[in-house]
């Protein structure tokens, strides 16, 4: 994730803090059924690295093999094949592969309509990729769509038509990151409109773009992108946040959150993860499976 990121040597100068919850946020929260049990679930955005061999994946694991040894380990994938290449097929491969699990699939939406199209005239590739995703069948965790750094807030006409697109029920979580839209006027109004239409509004904690880090929740769950730069002592101070803020949402009513890890190096997301999950099965009495370490 090169958005926001910083060299190691400009991380003494950032304010990795969280703020403090939006007031619509808490309101939102208020608003929400109280769940018995909340869901949590963590993951990388990548399950065919070669370096996990040894690390998380067993000595003489085949290529072929990354994803059944993947969702033994994690309950969830950031699945960012999908914004590249749209493949029936392999969806149907992948959801064969983790049936009778519990494990998530949370695709990316194809750049044909958050980068080409950018939300224009985008109906028939909205609806190919809605009906690509059902594929993934009860394995479909939440969706994200990732709008590119240079859609402003000039294009906000653009995003309510492509909401009434989404069937209802239908989990997205939308990703913005010019700066246009964390200004206080932009950011209340986009806020309203993603919570009327109950899509989610992605977190993105990276090092360089605090603003994007907003605190504000627009349903029932929430979406965290943590950067994290090469297990820097501020990656652990800052999951140890995420912990605690997270805890917080969940006794307020929040009712399931992702939060995938990524790394410049991949290899050492697996170890990113393992310390969340630690910390989330302390603190949050969660029951998560531990990465194992060969």
């Amino acid at each position: 994730m090169k958005f926001g990121h910083a060299e190691q040597d400009e991380l003494k100068n950032v304010d990795f803090s969280l703020s403090d919850d939006r007031p619509e946020t808490t309101q939102l929260l208020a608003k929400l059924p109280k769940e018995m049990k909340q869901k949590l679930f963590v993951g990388c955005g990548k399950w065919g690295i070669k370096e996990w061999i040894g690390d998380i994946y067993p000595e003489g694991t085949k290529e072929k093999d990354f994803l059944v040894s993947y969702k033994d380990i994690f309950d969830s994938i950031e699945l960012n094949n999908t914004f590249y290449r749209l493949s029936r097929s392999a969806i149907e491969s992948w959801a064969e592969t983790v049936k009778g699990s519990s494990f998530e699939f949370c695709p990316k939406w194809s750049r044909r309509v958050s980068h080409m199209k950018r939300l224009n005239d985008a109906e028939e590739n909205t609806q190919y990729f809605i009906n690509s995703c059902l594929l993934f069948g009860d394995s479909l965790g939440c969706t994200f769509l990732q709008l590119p750094e240079n859609f402003a807030t000039k294009n906000f006409e653009r995003i309510e038509p492509f909401l009434k697109l989404l069937p209802k029920g239908f989990p997205v979580q939308i990703e913005l990151r010019h700066a246009e839209w964390f200004e206080e006027n932009m950011f209340t109004e986009i806020g309203q409109l993603f919570e009327k239409y109950n899509v989610g509004w992605v977190i993105t904690d990276t090092a360089l773009r605090r603003d994007a880090v907003h605190q504000r929740l627009t349903n029932d769950t929430a979406f965290i992108r943590f950067n994290g730069y090469s297990l820097h002592d501020s990656d652990y101070k800052r999951m140890d946040a995420w912990i605690e803020k997270i805890g917080e949402w969940f006794d307020q009513g929040l009712s399931k959150c992702y939060f995938f890890c990524h790394q410049k190096d991949e290899k050492n997301s697996p170890a990113t993860c393992r310390y969340f999950i630690e910390r989330a099965n302390e603190e949050l009495n969660m029951q998560l499976k531990v990465p194992p370490s060969y």
